[in-house]
């Protein structure tokens, strides 16, 4: 074999290798955009009922709402968080109220344990 052979072989088999090697790395690359698009997609979609926006909620938070026994809907036909003393009526256009005693969006038909009539200003 010649020394040209040789070399021929030896600098297409490098350039296969680095070609083929920076090939992978960018499948990779792309592969690892296309996820972190989703993911930032999935995570800024707003929930379509702003009364279920739990985003700026610690799981602190979250758990104090389920410890009072917070539910959406009320089991008790006329005590509902509309009309609870704790009750704080939405605010500067917003769709859902507050409570006194937990962070967070309420809804107006839900309840908690700790309800109290509201009293009245006669």
């Amino acid at each position: 074999m010649s020394k040209n052979t040789i070399f021929s072989r030896r600098l297409f088999l490098i350039r296969s290798l680095g070609a083929s090697t920076s090939l992978t790395a960018a499948a990779l690359l792309a592969s690892s955009c296309q996820k972190k698009e989703a993911s930032q997609e999935a995570t800024s979609q707003v929930p379509l009922d702003p009364c279920e926006d739990f985003s700026g909620l610690t799981e602190k938070d979250l758990a104090a709402r389920k410890q009072l026994g917070y539910v959406e809907s009320s089991p008790i036909a006329d005590s509902r968080c509309g009309n609870c003393q704790l009750w704080l009526p939405p605010q500067n256009g917003k769709a859902c109220g507050t409570c006194q005693l937990f962070k967070g969006p309420v809804y107006t038909t839900a309840y908690c344990t700790y309800w109290a009539p509201q009293h009245s200003d006669s």
